[in-house]
């Protein structure tokens, strides 16, 4: 996980949301829901449609986790996410929806932390934002 934020030690996850798109944000709200997983605080949504608003969050250090869209524009989710990781320190945890599974490769480039191809899959999302936002050594078996 990503250093903790003030907003994770208020009870709360805060996690933004980027598209143009409103039904691609009401897509992703309503498949995660607000509790991935018991041993995480609930989740609230950022919600954002234009670049400059992503930014405004991640400098201000108010979101745990970002979810770009990689076909919003006029900024894509993608060149977002590289943007982030080169001028946000510390960036948060990142993941980016491409159109495709065969876009996976530009994840890589954007440096996100995890790429999702559409459809999206409610279940693998939120199963990859509880692996992100989890403290390692909770999720590791015992011996």
């Amino acid at each position: 996980m990503s250093e903790p934020s003030a907003v994770a030690d208020r009870g709360v996850l805060r996690v933004l949301v980027y598209s143009d798109d409103r039904s691609v944000r009401s897509e992703l709200t309503a498949g995660l829901g607000t509790r991935l997983d018991a041993r995480l605080p609930e989740l609230v949504y950022v919600e954002v449609a234009t670049a400059p608003m992503v930014f405004r969050h991640l400098d201000a250090g108010d979101v745990d986790l970002a979810i770009l869209d990689g076909e919003a524009v006029p900024a894509g989710g993608l060149g977002v996410a590289k943007q982030a990781r080169d001028e946000i320190d510390p960036c948060p945890p990142l993941v980016v929806i491409t159109g495709r599974s065969d876009d996976s490769w530009l994840g890589s480039w954007s440096r996100a932390d995890a790429v999702m191809p559409r459809p999206i899959d409610p279940i693998r999302l939120a199963q990859t934002l509880v692996d992100l936002l989890s403290d390692p050594a909770e999720t590791r078996p015992s011996t």
